[in-house]
């Protein structure tokens, strides 16, 4: 019985860091899933361009967008993904 609280307990904690530490993007051009390693935690886990590769500009976008551009230029773009 007490190994299986261990276990459990052991499971749970390498699920959290797990989803803080690690992310999937969805490529701005191709649209493509890819799983990446955070360069700080965050619990968000999907992270998308609203803008995409089209000829939109941030002072565009509404207040939601504006914030999902910046999650991904700080977590995708600047860490040289997504390119």
């Amino acid at each position: 019985m007490k190994s299986k609280i261990i276990f459990f307990i052991s499971l749970v904690g390498i699920s959290i860091i797990f989803r803080l530490f690690c992310g999937v993007y969805v490529h701005d051009e191709f649209g493509d899933k890819e799983l990446f390693i955070k360069h700080r935690p965050i619990w968000k886990w999907k992270f998308y361009s609203p803008i995409g590769m089209s000829d939109m500009k941030f002072e565009d976008l509404s207040a939601e967008e504006k914030i999902e551009q910046k999650y991904f230029n700080d977590f995708v773009r600047k860490r040289g993904l997504s390119r």
